[in-house]
């Protein structure tokens, strides 16, 4: 079976680069560099290392990680904008901040707050927050997310971006064996140009969308 990139689908790929534990592609075409599936963890396996994340709305140190996405997101919302925050893990914290500005906030995580319910609803705003890197299939899911979005609705990512071959030899975010995907400034702007959004880069490691009206 021909390998396909889980982001645009497309069947032209190369070896971008290769360690003991892993082998990375990188598509021709959206220039997503991806892990194939047989060196994926079992669902079992990132429970255990997602359990042992202890984040906190209490934690200052981790506030101050996602003001990253906050700060600039919060300045283009409406007052009691309505949103969901896609991966919230299992101490949500995003989604309080937010809340503390008069917004609301659904919680999705795939092992923490599996309420399939949100996906019937839209939304101003979607929040992802290191969560993207994580995605087996995210064409699905990046579409699915985009489909809930009211017009000029906004999806607010937060990912490290890869560079080039050399600086990802070194990259330790590589070396987190739940990330299977990774996304650069050219893979953005394909998917700004494939899903008809609006694009913004913030710092190194924020990206926000813009839905079409």
């Amino acid at each position: 079976m021909v390998m396909s990139c889980p982001l645009c689908l497309d069947t032209n790929h190369s070896l971008f680069y290769e360690d003991k534990a892993r082998t990375y592609y990188q598509c021709g075409n959206c220039f997503l560099i991806f892990v194939p599936p047989k060196f994926w963890t079992s669902q079992v396996e990132e429970k255990e290392i997602y359990d042992l994340h202890q984040n906190s709305p209490l934690d200052l140190g981790y506030r101050k990680f996602l003001s990253r996405l906050f700060d600039p997101l919060v300045k283009k919302l409406t007052p009691n904008s309505k949103g969901l925050d896609f991966g919230c893990g299992n101490g949500p914290t995003l989604s309080v901040m937010l809340e503390e500005k008069g917004h609301s906030v659904e919680l999705f995580d795939l092992y923490y707050a599996n309420d399939l319910k949100v996906f019937s609803k839209k939304y101003d705003f979607i929040v992802a927050t290191e969560v993207i890197e994580h995605l087996g299939n995210p064409n699905q899911e990046i579409t699915r997310l985009i489909s809930l979005l009211r017009p000029e609705g906004l999806l607010g990512v937060m990912t490290k971006l890869a560079r080039d071959q050399s600086a990802f030899s070194t990259w330790h975010y590589k070396n987190d064996i739940t990330h299977i995907c990774f996304y650069s400034v050219k893979t953005f702007e394909w998917i700004a140009k494939h899903w008809s959004m609006e694009i913004e880069f913030v710092g190194n490691d924020v990206v926000i969308l813009k839905a079409c009206t």
